[in-house]
């Protein structure tokens, strides 16, 4: 297998900082690209992945250690005593049979592997895991991209979805203000102010609940990135909505099954099982090696001058006859596990190849349902006009135009939801078939645009309707009786 090329990190574009100061630290606006680089830079998840591929690394010089030289020393120095109960002429008038001497010894060693199928067997696996882990960090890499990704356009999402709730809130205030002044000169019923009412307090319900949206979402890329952003850039509109590219579901497939990281570190697992088992099978086979060492000995026993010293050359085999049955089960357990691992990669093989065609689907579908919500957003605002001359001649209440108005900015805000669906889909297809870099991102990069940035500053939404401007407090005049 070829080993894995990490995914280019291409080259950032920077704009310029905003400089402004908040409670919560250093505020900055900035891009795609530029999160997608504080991401990479700062993103816990990846930093880990980054640091256990360096681990791995690291054991294959521990298993290679094992097949190059190696050299051992061994030194003693003593001071011994001997008790003997027998008296000898020697430690006659001495009163006792004890004695007394120092020594001092010296031992080296140096051994050179020149057979050993189960530590060569070592250093394959431990390459094979070098793969896999290069796999998993790219699959890492690609995560990050693709939660930054979808945290951003999330943020776009709901700000779009926002704006929506925020114009259907003053096109109900006013029609809440029109409706109490007809009350007001006896030309409508009070319900109709009711109704009025309630499908307001609605709608700031609506706008409420779309701030909070936007407010966890910049919480969301802050997580992701550890630094803190008060605006990003929007999206253009002109960003064409257009089909996947290569067509077909079989391209994709194919491009998932050659680069996808995750399905390339299920077939690097399998690698890392088969060197299991060559080396639980390694163990019934001999052990060669040369080897060298030198003793030295001295002591003054005896009251004796002088000391000893050996020395050997040569080469042992080592070769186990019988382990209890433990290599024949290592062999069994080593088969099992290459077994199980070849089953998880025909399972990863599997699920990508479903997420791929399913994600395939969904962006073709994006694609028709951007286009749909764009048209029911033309024909809500064809009814909602019908509906308000119908009302000015008295053939339609207030409730239906309430519920056209509603309908109007429900249609808005699907097509903004159906937008950044598309968006978020298309680079979770990427990713699923192992396509998405920072290239992709900063092809996307190029259609964001700063002067139409989103704040995670809320500006006072009283100042936005004349309605509420009349408010202290923001809550609709009771009709007058």
């Amino acid at each position: 297998m070829k080993p894995y090329r990490p995914v280019p990190s291409g080259r950032f574009a920077l704009l310029p900082c905003l400089l402004a100061v908040s409670l919560a630290g250093q505020a900055q606006a900035a891009d795609l690209l530029t999160i997608t680089r504080d991401a990479i830079d700062n993103n816990a998840s990846l930093a880990s992945a980054r640091a256990q591929r360096s681990s791995v690394e690291e054991g294959r010089n521990v298993e290679r250690g094992d097949l190059l030289p190696q050299v051992s020393a061994t030194g003693q120095v003593a001071h011994n005593r001997l008790y003997d109960s027998v008296a000898s002429t020697r430690t006659a008038g001495t009163g006792n049979g004890d004695d007394s001497y120092n020594s001092a010894s010296l031992s080296l060693e140096a051994t050179q592997a020149l057979f050993d199928a189960a530590n060569s067997a070592e250093v394959d696996r431990a390459e094979s895991r070098i793969d896999q882990q290069t796999y998993q960090l790219a699959a890492t890499e690609q995560q990050v991209l693709i939660d930054v990704s979808s945290a951003y356009f999330d943020i776009l999402r709901a700000h779009a979805i926002l704006e929506a709730r925020r114009a259907q809130e003053r096109a109900i205030g006013r029609q809440l203000e029109q409706a109490q002044e007809q009350f007001n000169v006896g030309l409508i019923a009070v319900t109709e102010v009711e109704e009025a009412r309630a499908s307001y307090d609605q709608s700031r319900a609506d706008r409420i609940a779309a701030e909070n949206e936007l407010q966890v979402s910049f919480e969301a890329l802050e997580r992701l990135t550890g630094q803190r952003y008060e605006s990003i850039d929007a999206l253009q509109d002109a960003m064409p909505v257009i089909p996947p590219q290569p067509t077909g579901r079989d391209a994709w497939i194919d491009l998932a099954m050659d680069n996808s990281p995750l399905v390339l570190a299920s077939q690097a697992g399998v690698e890392v099982s088969e060197d299991a088992v060559d080396i639980a099978q390694a163990q019934r086979l001999p052990v060669v090696e040369a080897f060298a060492n030198y003793d030295y000995s001295d002591s003054d026993q005896d009251h004796m001058e002088g000391h000893n010293s050996q020395s050997q050359l040569g080469a042992r085999v080592s070769l186990p006859i019988y382990t209890g049955g433990r290599t024949s089960a290592s062999i069994r357990q080593s088969t099992y596990d290459l077994e199980s691992s070849q089953y998880d990669f025909e399972d990863q093989r599997r699920q990508t190849v479903q997420q791929v065609r399913s994600l395939y689907t969904q962006v073709t579908n994006d694609v028709a349902t951007v286009e749909a919500r764009a048209q029911a957003i033309v024909s809500n605002q064809s009814a909602l006009d019908a509906t308000r001359a119908g009302y000015e001649v008295g053939t339609r209440n207030i409730v239906d135009v309430l519920n056209a108005e509603q309908s109007l900015y429900d249609a808005i805000a699907d097509h903004a939801d159906a937008r950044f669906s598309y968006v978020i889909d298309l680079l979770t297809l990427r990713q699923q078939s192992g396509t998405l870099n920072v290239e992709a991102i900063e092809s996307l990069n190029d259609w964001l645009s700063a002067e139409q940035g989103v704040s995670l500053a809320l500006p006072d939404t009283r100042e936005d309707s004349r309605y509420d401007e009349a408010m202290d407090i923001g809550q609709p005049p009771q009709p007058e009786s």
